[in-house]
């Protein structure tokens, strides 16, 4: 047999250990699983990551980089602020209606990271790189259009992403359609207030 590098087999591991959690949970993320789901020897995923956390690791990194790259396509380029911000808020929750196994996987990681030393700092990179990303395109959107911000751009990021967090889990709990895109309206009408923009609701896109 043909012998793979580290370097081929990490992602063909994460993309394993995805499959296997999203549909089992993260309690049946053992490295034994993994290895099988991929059809390996258990000694290949210590080989590759060293620990079981830290493959976690590397699948924690691995959906929050899938997240951020498809938001970050739907920045609009000639839009205003107001609506700059409803698309990309748009496009986050999308991906919650689209993908809820890989936001549920994100959920149950991060529960599980804060039971475990070893992957509290992964699951604090995690929340740090998504509030970096989000900070950035709330700065990016404001310089593009001219719009004064009446808060920093972190304070408006963290408010929304702790208002969309509060969403998602309500979404996987509770669904219900005509609630949540109301719930959406109403954050993305208030972080553009707390910006500094008009008071009133902020029409989200017809393909929200």
């Amino acid at each position: 047999m043909a012998h793979v590098s580290a370097a081929e087999r990490r992602p063909q591991l994460i993309k394993a250990a995805i499959d296997l959690m999203t549909r089992e949970g993260v309690a049946a993320g053992s490295t034994r699983a993994i290895a099988a789901e991929l059809g390996v020897a258990q000694a290949t995923v210590h080989y590759t990551f060293g620990t079981k956390e830290d493959l976690y690791r590397a699948v924690m990194e691995q959906l929050t980089h899938d997240l951020i790259t498809q938001v970050g396509r739907s920045a609009p380029a000639d839009a205003g602020f107001e609506d700059t911000v409803a698309a990309l808020a748009t496009a986050l929750w999308r991906t919650v209606r689209e993908q809820p196994t890989t936001h549920l996987l994100l959920t149950e990681l991060s529960m599980f990271a804060l039971r475990t030393p070893r992957l509290k700092e992964a699951l604090e990179g995690h929340y740090r790189e998504v509030t970096a990303v989000t900070t950035k395109l709330v700065t990016e959107a404001a310089e593009r259009t001219g719009h004064q911000l009446a808060q920093p751009p972190e304070t408006l990021a963290r408010f929304f992403l702790a208002g969309f967090d509060g969403l998602s889990s309500q979404r996987l709990s509770l669904p219900d359609e005509e609630a949540e895109r109301a719930c959406l309206q109403a954050l993305v009408s208030a972080v553009v207030a707390l910006a500094g923009g008009r008071m009133e609701f902020v029409t989200l896109p017809t393909d929200w």
